[in-house]
C-alpha cells in the first residue's frame, strides 16, 4: 500500500523534522520522501486531516491480554486491534495468562498469534515457574523464542536469592529482569493506599512503604550482582528518590510509571467504583506531583497504560474481592496530555523500546514507516464508546481528556480510525 500523509506536523526530537509540518510519502512499508509539498502519486491513499501531527510509534511496555486462558477478558487479535486504534506500534506482552508464559513453547504461541499484524507484540517471559517465586524460569530459552524481558506481572519477587541469581544469570546474555514493587507482608491484605481517602471508605491500606522497602532492597541487590533491572509502575515519592539516588550511582535501573498513577490520586475512591482498583494503589497528590517531576526530569524513563482487561464477573463485586487492573490503551494519550507537555508525552510514549532491546529506524526517509497518527488538540470525554476491548473496566470513564490518536502506519499496513 502506498500513502500520502498530507500537511503533518512531526514530533521526533530525534529527527532533523522535528517539529515541521512536511508530507509523507510511503511505499511498500518505506518511507520514501519527507517534503514541504508532494502530489499524489497514483494508486496511493491520501490521509489529509485538520490538526494531523506524527511521530515515531509508540511503545507500551506493560499490557495484558486475556489469550491464552482469558479469552473473555481479551483476545490477541482484538487487543492489537485496539492498540493500533490507540496509536500503539510495538507493546510488550505480560505473562498473566493460563498456562503462565514461562516456557519458550509459550512465548512461540504468542509470537505465532500476533504475526502480521500491524502492532508488533513483544512478549514478557516469566521470571519463575508459573510466577510463583521459587524457581526460576527457562529464561535463556524463551530469550531465543522472542521475550524481551523477564517478570512476574504484579507479582513481586518475595525470594531475594532469587533475585540475585536472575540478575547473575541474565548477564550472560544481555537480559532485563523485572521486579514488581511490593513487599507483600508489608501490604498484607491491603486493597487501596494506606491514606484517609481509604480510611474513610472503611477499606485496608497498602503503605507507600511496601513499594519503598521493596525497591530498596532490590537496588541493594542490583548493587551487588551489577545485570539490568527494571522496576515497573513506581507510584511514590520516595521510590522516585531511591531510584534517583541509584542512577546516580551508575546503576542499571530504569523504571516506569502507569498513566492512571500520573492522573488519578486516591481521592477518586469515593464509592467503592472497583475500576480505581489498581496495583499498585491510586496514591496521593503529593506522590502524583513527585511523579509528574521525575518523569519531566527524566528520572522515570517513560509511562505504560499498564493496559489490564478484566471480565465483568471479577469486577462487578464487592471491592475487596475483584481483581486489580484498569484498561488503559485507548486513555493513555488524552490522559497524559492533560498532565505533561506534548513533547513530554510523545518522548515517554517512545523512549521505552531501547530498554526492551526493540531497534527503532528513527524518522527519516528509506527506512520503514513505523509511525503514530493524532491530534493533540482534540478535546473529548472519555466515554464508553471510546472502548475497542472487549472488557471495559476503564478507571478513565467521565474524565477530561486532550489528545486523540487517530491510527498507525506499521509492517506495512495502516490502521486508521472511523471517522479519520
Amino acid at each position: 500500500m502506498n500513502i500520502l500523509v498530507k500537511s503533518a506536523k512531526i514530533v521526533a526530537p530525534n529527527s532533523d523534522y522535528h517539529l515541521q509540518t512536511k508530507d509523507i510519502l510511503i511505499e511498500d512499508g518505506i518511507i520514501k520522501k519527507i517534503e514541504d509539498q508532494l502530489k499524489s502519486p497514483k494508486n496511493t491513499k491520501v490521509i489529509d486531516v485538520k490538526g494531523l501531527h506524527v511521530s515515531e510509534g509508540w511503545f507500551d511496555s506493560s499490557v495484558s491480554f486475556g489469550e491464552p486462558g482469558h479469552e473473555e477478558r481479551e483476545t490477541i487479535e482484538n487487543g492489537l486491534k485496539t492498540a493500533a486504534l490507540s496509536g500503539f506500534t510495538a507493546v510488550a506482552v505480560n505473562p498473566n495468562t493460563h498456562p503462565v508464559a514461562d516456557t519458550n513453547a509459550d512465548i512461540g504461541f504468542l509470537k505465532a498469534k500476533a504475526s502480521g499484524k500491524p502492532t508488533a507484540l513483544y512478549p514478557i517471559g516469566a521470571l519463575t515457574v508459573n510466577s510463583e517465586s521459587v524457581d526460576l524460569a527457562e529464561l535463556f530459552d524463551m530469550k531465543n523464542a522472542g521475550a524481551v524481558a523477564f517478570g512476574d506481572y504484579q507479582k513481586a519477587i518475595t525470594n531475594p536469592n532469587l533475585l540475585k541469581i536472575a540478575l547473575q544469570y541474565a548477564q550472560n546474555f544481555d537480559g532485563l529482569v523485572i521486579s514488581f514493587p511490593q513487599e507483600n507482608k508489608i501490604a498484607g491484605k491491603g486493597v487501596v493506599n494506606e491514606e484517609a481517602a481509604g480510611t474513610k471508605l472503611g477499606l485496608k491500606g497498602i503503605p507507600a512503604l511496601a513499594e519503598e522497602l521493596q525497591i530498596a532492597r532490590d537496588l541493594f541487590i542490583l548493587e551487588y550482582t551489577g545485570g539490568k533491572l527494571h522496576i515497573p509502575t513506581i507510584s511514590t515519592a520516595k521510590s522516585v528518590a531511591l531510584i534517583k539516588e541509584a542512577k546516580k550511582k551508575g546503576l542499571d535501573v530504569s523504571c516506569s510509571v502507569a498513566v492512571h498513577n500520573l492522573f488519578l490520586t486516591d481521592d477518586a475512591l469515593t464509592e467503592f467504583d472497583t475500576n480505581y482498583k489498581v496495583l499498585p494503589p491510586l496514591r496521593t497528590a503529593n506522590d502524583t506531583k513527585a511523579l509528574l517531576k521525575a518523569l519531566k526530569d527524566g528520572v522515570i524513563d517513560f509511562v505504560t497504560s499498564d493496559h489490564n482487561p478484566i471480565d465483568v464477573e471479577n469486577k462487578k463485586v464487592e471491592f475487596d474481592h475483584a481483581l486489580y487492573g484498569s484498561i488503559g490503551l485507548e486513555s493513555a494519550f488524552g490522559a497524559l496530555q492533560k498532565v505533561v507537555p506534548l513533547e513530554t508525552a510523545i518522548k515517554s510514549l517512545t523512549q521505552g523500546k531501547i530498554r526492551f532491546g526493540i531497534k527503532g529506524e528513527g524518522f527519516k526517509p528509506g527506512v520503514k514507516a513505523d509511525l503514530t497518527l493524532f491530534d493533540p488538540n482534540k478535546t473529548y470525554v472519555f466515554k464508553n464508546q471510546n472502548i475497542h476491548s472487549t472488557s471495559k473496566n476503564s478507571a478513565f470513564i467521565g474524565q477530561s481528556l486532550k489528545g486523540l490518536a487517530l491510527g498507525i502506519i506499521a509492517n506495512g499496513q495502516l490502521i486508521l480510525k472511523d471517522n479519520v
